[in-house]
């Protein structure tokens, strides 16, 4: 069984016990988050488009992603400009689809 969920404005395939990374979310470590925000369910070749399904998970870790350089010039001007990002990322397990 899987489902196609929203979370915080992505949409993620996801089954029971998967960990996945997504945009940072309020909480700590350990604690329960619910996602009610369900899109499409599939159990045993059944696709249903209901909103009565949740997806309950735990927040394992808050970390950063891998760095992204940004570099922008503009030829023969002299202008060169560098700048560095790191997404806030927090790592979640998906505990039980209801």
């Amino acid at each position: 069984m899987f489902v196609i969920v929203t979370i915080a404005g992505q949409q993620f395939k996801v089954k029971q016990n998967d960990e996945l990374f997504v945009h940072r979310l309020a909480g700590n470590a350990g604690d329960k988050v619910e996602f009610s925000d369900v899109l499409m369910a599939s159990a045993d070749g059944n696709i249903t488009f209901s909103k009565t399904a949740k997806v309950t998970a735990e927040i394992i870790d808050h970390l950063q992603g891998d760095k992204v350089i940004v570099f922008k010039k503009k030829r023969r001007k002299g202008y060169m400009k560098k700048n560095g990002h790191r997404q806030a990322l927090t790592k979640i397990k998906i505990n039980e689809i209801a």
